[in-house]
Order: structure tokens, then sequence, then C-alpha cells
């Protein structure tokens, strides 16, 4: 099995992580699961103080947040790097409420994936 894929922290340090461990216990999963998640870009993960940790907003009581993975589909057929994508979903934009991590939890969440698909790279 191949090594997944981590990116720099690029998050704000307000961002809230989850090791993966955790991530696995909050999913019901073994960790080895959560790294073929991180693979398939199903997540994404960011090194924090030497701890390889997935941002906590990427969650909800149902586990992943449905429109998470389509998301990162769309920016990564677009070229963005996992970095970019992660700036840009952590990025505060005035037209939505918040950043468009908030609005992936909301009703808002397929206007987050039609902007990710139409934003110029």
């Amino acid at each position: 099995m191949s090594a997944f894929p981590c990116s720099d922290d690029v998050l704000p340090e307000s961002v809230a992580v989850l090791p993966l461990p955790e991530v696995a216990d909050r999913l019901g999963l073994v960790v080895t699961r959560v790294h073929q998640m991180l693979r398939d870009h199903q997540l994404l993960a960011v090194r924090r103080d030497g701890v390889v940790s997935v941002p906590e907003r990427f969650f909800d009581q149902d586990g992943v947040v449905r429109f998470l993975p389509g998301l990162i589909t769309v920016m990564k057929d677009a070229k963005y790097t996992d970095e970019e994508i992660l700036e840009w979903i952590f990025t505060e934009d005035d037209s939505l409420p918040g950043m468009p991590v908030d609005a992936l939890h909301g009703p808002l969440a397929r206007e987050v994936i039609r902007r990710a698909a139409a934003d110029p790279f």
C-alpha cells in the first residue's frame, strides 16, 4: 500500500483538527480505512505539530460532510493542489455565510461546488 497524502498546514490556527485515530473512531472505521479515504481524495489531511490530522469541520453528526468528496474531486479535476483546496475551503467568502466549509453544512453546499467548478485557477 502506498503512503497517503498529507499537506503542509495551511489552515488558520483557529481551525480545529482531529488526529487520524480520532477520525477513525468518529467514523467507526479502522485507521487504515481513513488512510484509504485520504488516498481516494474523500478527505484531506494536514500535518500540524508533527501529527497528521483532518479538519474537524469536514464532519457532521452523520460522518463526512456529504458534499465534501465531490468538492474535492471538482477541485482536483481543475488542477488545484491539496493545499490550494484547503486554503479555498477555509477562506472567508463575503457572499456566503462564512467560509465555503461552513456552507457545506447547509443548503448552499451545491453552490459551493458550482463556484469551485467555475472559479478560474
